[in-house]
C-alpha cells in the first residue's frame, strides 16, 4: 500500500528547521522522509526562534518566506510574535499570532491541492484551530500529534493555576479540540493512556514515537575526539544537551556539580541555548568542574553525545509525568547510560529500565550520589550503555517508525478521495 498510494499531506507546526533541537527535529524529519518517498508534502511553520526565544538572524519580522527543500517538500515559514520573556500570557499571544498568520497560507494551499491529511503538531493547540478549519473546508482527514500536554504542563510549572478561570478555560478548550480530530497520536504509552483518560476513543489513538536516526547517531568507541577539541582532560564527563529553559529542573546540574567538587576526575558539560542559560551560569559561579557549550552542529552529533560517560536528563516533579523528552532518543542511541529525575511510574522511568537510573525530581543529593556511584561502576555503565543502544534499535529506529506511519497515512488517503468523488457525483 505504501508504495502504491502517494499522499498529499499538510504539516502544521510551530517548530521546524533551521531550529536544531526539540520538536523541530521530528517535524523536519517527518517532512523530509515523506517527500523523499514521493509524497506531496507542504509544511506551514513559524520563523525560527527556539530555543533562544529570539527571531533567527536574517529572518523577516513581518513577511512570509517559502523554501523548497532538497527532499522536495514545500516549507512556508510564517511571521509571528516572539516574546523576549515567555510567560503564560505572552505565550498565548505567541501561539495565537502563529495561528492567524498560518491560516491564510494553509487554506490557500489546501484549496489548490486538496490534501488527504492535515497533520497538526502540538504544541500548540491554539494554532491547531487553523488546521481544523482547513480540514473542515477541504474534507481532509485531521491528525493531531501531541508532543506535550501543554495545559497540564502549564499547571505543573505554575504558569497557570489549575483552579483559576484561565485554567478551567484551557481545559475546556483542550477537551473541545481533542474532539475535533480523526486521529490523535502521541509519543509514549503513558501519554496515549492520558489521551484516553481525556475522552479520546481508543480507535482514534495511535502511537508515533520520536525517533533516533541510527545511521547518524553512532556509538563512539573509546574517548570522543571532541574532548580533546574542547580541552576536557578529566576521565569522566556528565553531559546534558538541549534546550536551557526555566522550570525544566536544570538547576540540579550545577547544584550536583557543587556537591561533587571533590571529584577532580569529573567535568559536567551543559551544551545548549535558551532563556535560562544566564541563570544557570550564575548558579555555577565559582565552579571549575562545569563547562557551558553552544549547541553543536548536526555533523558533530555523534561525537558530542559520545563525550558522555553518563547523560543527564533533569525534569521537575509534575512535568515528568506528562512528557517524554525528545532528547532521550539520541541519548539512548549514543550507547551511554542516562540518569534522569522522574518518578518510578513515569513513562521516562519505564523507557530507562535497563538503560539508566531515575532519582526523585529536585533531590540534589540523590542525583549527585547516583552520578558518582555510576561513574565508579564501569561494568554497570557498560551494561546500561549496551542496553540503551539495543533499546534505540528496537523501539526508536527512524526508518521503522516512519514506514509504519506511512502505511497508516496511505490507508487514509483513498478514503478521503472516495469521499471527494462521491460528493462530486452527487453534486
Amino acid at each position: 500500500m505504501a508504495e502504491e498510494v502517494k499522499v498529499k499531506i499538510q504539516i502544521l507546526g510551530l517548530n521546524y528547521a533551521p531550529e536544531k533541537i526539540g520538536i523541530a527535529v521530528y517535524s523536519t524529519g517527518l517532512a523530509d522522509e515523506f517527500s523523499a518517498r514521493g509524497h506531496d508534502v507542504v509544511v506551514v511553520c513559524a520563523h525560527p526562534y527556539y530555543p533562544q526565544w529570539k527571531l533567527g538572524e536574517g529572518w523577516p519580522q513581518f513577511r512570509y518566506r517559502t523554501i523548497m527543500t532538497d527532499s522536495g517538500a514545500k516549507v512556508i515559514h510564517c511571521p509571528l510574535y516572539v516574546p523576549q520573556i515567555p510567560t503564560a500570557k505572552s505565550r498565548m499571544i505567541h501561539y495565537a499570532s502563529f495561528a492567524l498568520t498560518a491560516l491564510p497560507r494553509l487554506l490557500g494551499d489546501a484549496v489548490r491541492k486538496r490534501p488527504d491529511v492535515v497533520f497538526v503538531v502540538a504544541p500548540s493547540l491554539v494554532s491547531a484551530i487553523s488546521g481544523w478549519a482547513t480540514a473542515r473546508l477541504t474534507g481532509a482527514k485531521l491528525w493531531l500529534h501531541v508532543q506535550d500536554f501543554e495545559v497540564e504542563a502549564a499547571f505543573a510549572t505554575g504558569a497557570i493555576g489549575s483552579e483559576s478561570r484561565l485554567g478551567r478555560m484551557a481545559l475546556a478548550f483542550e477537551r473541545w479540540m481533542l474532539g475535533r480530530f480523526d486521529i490523535i497520536s502521541s509519543i509514549s504509552q503513558p501519554m496515549l493512556d492520558k489521551l484516553h483518560e481525556k475522552g479520546v476513543p481508543q480507535a482514534k489513538i495511535y502511537e508515533l514515537r520520536n525517533w533516533a536516526n541510527l545511521s547518524r547517531v553512532t556509538v563512539v568507541e573509546g574517548v570522543s575526539p571532541m574532548r580533546e577539541e574542547l580541552g576536557i582532560t578529566t576521565k569522566y564527563v556528565a553531559y546534558y544537551s538541549g534546550n536551557v529553559a526555566a522550570k525544566q529542573g536544570l538547576e540540579i546540574i550545577p547544584a550536583a556539580a557543587r556537591l561533587l567538587q571533590h571529584r577532580d576526575d569529573l567535568t559536567f558539560v551543559i551544551c545548549g541555548e535558551g532563556s535560562f542559560l544566564s541563570t544557570l551560569k550564575d548558579a555555577a559561579e565559582g565552579l571549575n568542574n562545569i563547562q557551558f557549550l553552544p549547541l553543536q552542529p548536526l555533523e558533530k552529533l555523534s561525537d558530542a553525545l559520545g563525550m558522555a560517560d553518563v547523560h543527564l536528563l533533569p525534569q521537575i516533579a509534575g512535568v515528568a509525568e506528562l512528557v517524554l523528552p525528545s532528547k532521550l532518543t539520541n541519548m539512548l542511541a549514543s550507547g551511554r547510560p542516562v540518569i534522569a529525575t522522574a518518578g518510578p511510574d513515569t513513562a521516562l522511568a519505564q523507557e530507562l529500565k535497563g538503560s539508566g537510573i531515575v532519582t526523585p525530581p529536585g533531590d540534589v543529593a540523590a542525583f549527585a550520589s547516583t552520578i558518582e556511584a555510576l561513574l565508579d561502576d564501569s561494568e554497570q555503565r557498560a551494561a546500561f550503555g549496551k542496553q540503551a543502544r539495543l533499546s534505540a534499535n528496537a523501539n526508536w529506529d527512524m526508518d521503522r517508525i516512519i514506514c509504519k506511519l506511512e502505511t497508516k497515512l496511505c490507508q487514509l488517503a483513498p478514503k478521503v478521495r472516495e469521499r471527494d468523488q462521491s460528493t462530486s457525483v452527487k453534486g
